[in-house]
C-alpha cells in the first residue's frame, strides 16, 4: 500500500536495495505503481541480502555507513514501518541528523496496530527526564497509517494538492 500511495502522490522511493521484506514489498509496489524506486546496497550485504534487481536503480556502496549517508542525500523524508534493529537505527540516526540541523526533512513511524508504541512513551519519558528536550521530540512523529504519512510528506514538500 504504502509503495503505490507514494508513487501516485508523485514520489519516488530511495532505500536499501534488498527485494526481501516490508521494504522489499514497498518497492515492488511502488515500481508497479511508475515510481522511481533508487536501493543502495553496501558490499558487505550483496550475500546476506537479495539484491533487487528490478529497480530504477541499484547503487552499490562500501560501508553501512556509506548507506545511510547516501539515502540521506537522496531522500526528502524518512518513514519508518515496523521492523527491528536496522529500522530504528536508520530512523534514530535521521532524528540525530535533524536534531543536528544537518537537514530539516520530515520523520515518520508508521505505527500499525501500535507497533512504534513503546517507543514513543520512551521518548516521552526520555522528555520528562530531561534528556531530550520537546522541541527536538517533535522530529520523530508517529502517524497512524501509509497514507497520513505520504500527507505529511507532500505537504513538506508542497506538493499541488496538499496544500
Amino acid at each position: 500500500m504504502l509503495g503505490a500511495q507514494i508513487a501516485a502522490a508523485g514520489l519516488g522511493v530511495v532505500y536499501g536495495g534488498a527485494s526481501v521484506g516490508l521494504m522489499g514489498a514497498v518497492a515492488d509496489a511502488a515500481l508497479a505503481a511508475g515510481a522511481e524506486v533508487v536501493g543502495v546496497l553496501p558490499h558487505v550485504l550483496a550475500g546476506a541480502e537479495i539484491a533487487h534487481q528490478k529497480l530504477t536503480a541499484l547503487e552499490m556502496v562500501p560501508t553501512m555507513h556509506e548507506r545511510k549517508a547516501r539515502i540521506s542525500a537522496l531522500a526528502d523524508a524518512f518513514i519508518a514501518l515496523p521492523g527491528g534493529y536496522g529500522t530504528l537505527d536508520e530512523m534514530l540516526e535521521a532524528v540525530t541528523w535533524a536534531q543536528l540541523r544537518i537537514h530539516a526533512k520530515p520523520c515518520l513511524l508508521v505505527n500499525t496496530a501500535g507497533y512504534w508504541n513503546g517507543l514513543i512513551e520512551f521518548l516521552d519519558t526520555a522528555v520528562n527526564a530531561g534528556f531530550v528536550k520537546p522541541c527536538n521530540r517533535e522530529l520523530l512523529r508517529a502517524v497512524p497509517n501509509s497514507a497520513e504519512a505520504v500527507r505529511c510528506i507532500a505537504a513538506h514538500l508542497q506538493l499541488p494538492g496538499n496544500d
